[in-house]
């Protein structure tokens, strides 16, 4: 997953801004060290996207459902079949 360049650069500024003020000159070697140790972190995550979860979710759902009815029609098969047998023992 391609995480947005522009949360990684917010969240970098963000911990760099928090470095204290006398270590103020290393802001922009901190940030660029920041990003880079936060992108790595994510990488390892293999987080995905919203829209590919959303994807995915839609198409789970739409298994469980052919599942439900594939369950179902089964039911009425078995069913079929056993009153099947019960006709032939009279």
């Amino acid at each position: 997953m391609a995480l947005d360049p522009r949360i990684l650069d917010d969240l970098a500024k963000k911990l760099a801004d928090a470095v204290p003020s006398g270590l103020r000159d290393l802001k922009s070697d901190a940030e660029r060290n920041f990003r880079a140790v936060l992108q790595a972190a994510f990488a390892k995550l293999e987080l995905v996207t919203r829209e590919e979860f959303d994807v995915q979710s839609a198409v789970l759902a739409r298994t469980r459902e052919r599942l439900e009815e594939l369950a179902a029609r089964l039911q009425e098969l078995e069913s079929a079949l056993q009153g099947g047998d019960a006709d032939h023992k009279k």
